[in-house]
């Protein structure tokens, strides 16, 4: 919105000027309505280029920009080598005009495609300047901020960098927290209470990022491509989105794979303290959980419901959910 505001208000300032050149310089302009007509005129199409360079970035820019220098350049150089010495003076000014419009075109598309590493080969500085200060980004979407183990990790400081949440996936929950659906509601403030903790930390660094990509439909692709700005590190529960960004070659963790790499490893032989919440298929087992969820089935054990009492592990089952732990009665 603020930024229809200062579009309005330049409008308004190129009609202000184009009615005060028509005051001052009335040889210019016939009338004050054709003075009106064309700051206004003016000012309309600056502001419609403004809207169609709005997914252009930075970068692009200062490519463009350096492609145009260069090609202008070379043009320049060959304009001023002496090939066209004995040429007539119209035919010269075509020459020269093909010249600095071809190479300033070339210039630019070839800036544009070139990567970091081509500009670093022409201006060295850009590559010692990115050396001497590398930054560690870290980008959450929705699904990681609703489950809330994230918060547990950035107060353990368990990950270092600079946390960056997007300002379009603040909207994302704040719709999910409104929802008319008992469970997307329910999840929404849930990923708001996450957010709530996550930025009453001091440490690390959390930063909310007003960057949007109008030309993306999704919040995703939004991510994706924000991650690829930045040069920024995803942080998801998602597994499509994932290995969509590894297809695009872009850095990201799954905390659902980092909690599955972290489980409780036990090896037939070793003893554990576990529960008996329930009885087992067969006659006499109790089964039992650990504290990342694998289940444990004792044998001898269905009369123990709802107690503690040690067991030891006797072997491991590998199946498509998981590992399931068999284990008898430690002796006394």
């Amino acid at each position: 919105m603020s930024l229809w505001v200062v579009r309005i208000l330049f409008l308004s300032l190129c009609t202000l000027a184009g009615f005060a050149v028509s005051q001052v310089q009335p040889g210019l302009v016939e009338n004050s309505f054709y003075g009106i007509a064309i700051g206004f005129g003016l000012g309309g199409l600056l502001i419609a280029i403004d809207e169609m360079l709005k997914g252009f970035s930075l970068r692009a820019f200062s490519a463009a920009t350096f492609g145009l220098m260069l090609g202008s350049l070379i043009a320049w150089l060959i304009d001023h080598s002496g090939l066209f010495v004995y040429v007539d003076e119209p035919s010269r000014w075509l020459i020269r005009l093909c010249l600095f419009v071809s190479f300033s075109y070339i210039g630019m598309v070839l800036a544009m495609r070139s990567n970091k590493e081509d500009f670093s080969l022409i201006i060295p500085y850009v590559r010692f300047a990115s050396q001497q200060a590398p930054m560690s980004l870290l980008v959450l979407d929705t699904s990681v901020i609703i489950d809330g183990r994230i918060a547990e990790l950035l107060e353990s400081k368990f990950i270092e960098g600079t946390v960056v949440i997007p300002r379009f996936v603040l909207k994302e929950l704040q719709l999910i927290a409104d929802s008319s659906d008992a469970i997307r509601r329910a999840r929404g403030r849930r990923g708001l209470e996450t957010l709530g903790r996550i930025r009453k930390l001091t440490r690390p660094e959390i930063k909310i990022h007003d960057g949007d990509f109008p030309e993306e439909t999704t919040v995703d692709a939004k991510l994706i491509k924000l991650c690829h700005a930045l040069g920024a590190k995803l942080f998801t529960n998602d597994f499509n989105l994932g290995k969509v960004a590894e297809l695009q070659n872009v850095g990201y963790l799954n905390l659902n794979q980092l909690a599955s790499a972290l489980k409780t490893v036990l090896l037939p032989g070793e003893s554990v303290n576990l529960k008996i919440v329930r009885e087992g298929k067969d006659k006499g087992q109790g089964v039992g959980y650990m504290n990342d969820g694998t289940m444990v089935v004792v044998n001898h054990a269905a009369a123990l419901v709802g107690q503690s009492i040690d067991v030891q592990v006797q072997s491991l089952l590998q199946t498509g959910a998981g590992v399931i732990v068999f284990a008898d009665i430690k002796a006394a």
